[in-house]
């Protein structure tokens, strides 16, 4: 439905232990193939590996270059990265500050990687994670204990009955010059900037439809305009489950199933995301206002270090006074963009007290009263929060002025319960059909009594 919308796949985690990387096969082939990477000089470019390779942001011809193990090895001088592929690619690599990152940018690839052990955390490494970014480009993130230094790769061609075999070396560096070439290459900032402007327009030729839809009549919110925004996607897993099921391929499965019950009300739907996708926080928000949405509602999945916290909560935008729990929550959902590897530098924080206080007052009111709303029809079909359910956080998703906004947590992945009842099919059509019957009731005309009348 958005053109928008870029297509992302994510699997699994990866890295070895480090006290295995000596005896590591491809740590030994390593040392036996020459001159290796040296730590950079200030200058230095990374050097473009194949000219006939695959480059980032395009999609190979034929089945997609296959990443089939990947090593990080934690040594006195520096930190390696191995990468064993099908096929050559060409890869390029940038960092980030604030919080530090290495940004490894690849053309599409299919990820065939187990769930080796963690890093130790004592190496440049401290986390890590993969998976496809946009449309003909994947993407890892290594998330950084210290300042480095990136080597230019080096490519050790197949041999032994390894495949193509990808070395990178992060190096100790000092703040100064780390922060020095911090920053997104030029042609990716502006490919963000272009991802904006296209959601407007696509917004502005949609405009039809939503006409259509309210001279057809149909329910009490004919051509009122909802944005359905299920959380995380792509490189951004969110959650994980007690038993395995991911936030990410949750809130979507329900996501889609509210979208299907709303379009059929008569409700013009529009979603954040309709595949497995990552989408900037930022870009969530230009979406719902771009479209002019009537309404936005994000979807997630909870999690505490107490497995038997459970219950569905709906969250609204904080006006600066919100409790430690809520407080924890944003802090965890508004990383989505530092986890992929997206450059925060020289954005104002989506949640400034600032941008709260200039929230429109009706905008929050009517957020609230949707969330009151929603509360009571979800009641008698799935647990509630025992404890205030319905709670406010400074959320980076719900701070457009112009958009009511909410974020259902619509449960605890932390609480077996919870994520068992979360896994099934009756359960999720029974909280989308109550989701829509809490935007039907959301959007209908006040009765006489309503209203004062006799």
């Amino acid at each position: 439905m958005r053109v928008l919308a870029i297509f992302l796949t994510v699997l699994g985690a990866l890295v070895l232990a480090p006290a295995a990387m000596g005896d590591d096969p491809i740590s030994h082939l390593m040392k036996s193939a020459g001159k290796l990477p040296q730590a950079p000089a200030d200058t230095a470019a990374p050097k473009v590996q194949n000219a006939s390779a695959p480059g980032v942001g395009t999609k190979p011809r034929g089945p997609l270059p296959i990443v089939m193990s990947a090593r990080i090895g934690e040594h006195d001088d520096r930190t390696r990265l191995v990468l064993e592929l099908s096929d050559p690619v060409n890869l390029r690599t940038f960092v980030l500050a604030n919080p530090d990152r290495v940004v490894i940018d690849m053309p599409e690839v299919s990820w065939r990687i187990g769930a080796p052990p963690r890093p130790s955390g004592f190496g440049a490494i401290k986390s890590y994670r993969y998976g496809q970014f946009r449309a003909g480009n994947s993407r890892m993130v290594l998330d950084l204990n210290q300042p480095v230094s990136v080597s230019d790769t080096l490519v050790i061609p197949p041999t032994g009955g390894f495949g193509y075999r990808v070395v990178i070396d992060l190096f100790p560096s000092n703040r100064a010059r780390f922060d020095a070439k911090a920053g997104w290459p030029a042609d990716l900032k502006k490919r963000e900037s272009d991802a904006e402007k296209l959601a407007a327009m696509i917004a502005a030729s949609q405009a039809p439809e939503r006409e259509a839809a309210r001279r057809s009549g149909k329910g009490p919110g004919a051509g009122k305009v909802i944005v359905i925004d299920p959380g995380h996607g792509g490189l951004d897993s969110g959650t994980s489950g007690v038993n395995g099921l991911l936030e990410k391929d949750l809130v979507l499965a329900e996501g889609l199933r509210l979208s299907k019950a709303l379009k059929a009300r008569g409700y013009v739907v529009h979603m954040t995301r309709s595949d497995d996708t990552f989408i900037p926080l930022r870009q969530r928000v230009a979406i719902a206002r771009a479209d002019k949405a009537d309404l936005m509602i994000s979807l997630h999945a909870d999690s505490n270090p107490d497995s038997n916290v459970t219950g569905l909560s709906i969250y609204t935008l904080s006006d600066g006074r919100s409790d430690r729990e809520a407080s924890a929550l944003a802090k965890r959902e508004n990383q989505s963009d530092i986890i992929a590897g997206v450059d925060l530098s020289g954005d104002n924080n989506p949640v400034a007290p600032i941008l709260i206080d200039l929230a429109q007052r009706d905008t929050i009111n009517k957020s609230s009263r949707f969330a009151t709303t929603a509360l009571s029809r979800l009641k008698p079909v799935t647990d509630i929060l025992a404890r205030s359910p319905h709670r406010s956080a400074s959320l980076a998703v719900l701070v457009a002025p112009d958009v009511p906004a909410v974020l259902i947590e619509l449960g605890y992945l932390s609480n077996r319960s919870d994520a068992a009842q979360m896994n099934t099919d009756a359960w999720r059509a029974r909280v989308a059909r109550a989701i829509a019957d809490a935007v039907d009731a959301h959007f209908a005309p006040p009765t006489r009594q309503a209203r004062g009348e006799p």
